[in-house]
């Protein structure tokens, strides 16, 4: 099974935008294709981990807005 490629979009609190299918770095006075495969890996890895870590924490929160009596299975 292959890993889930990355979504458009910026990464969080960074320069780092993915367009394209490419890595891009932008700031105020312009941008620069990120080409280093070790970094642009690097991005993907940050990226997937910020889409599954995202995605637990919205499980969690469905989890807990369910009502106790739905939980009680859940709980050992």
């Amino acid at each position: 099974m292959s890993a889930p490629t990355p979504r458009p979009g910026r990464l969080v609190r960074s320069p780092a935008v993915r367009r394209d299918g490419q890595w891009w770095l932008v700031s105020g006075a312009g941008s620069i294709l990120a080409t280093d495969p070790a970094f642009t890996n690097m991005l993907d890895g940050f990226t997937q981990a910020m889409t599954a870590a995202d995605q637990a924490v919205a499980d969690l929160r469905v989890r807990q807005s369910q009502s106790p009596a739905s939980r009680a299975g859940d709980k050992r």
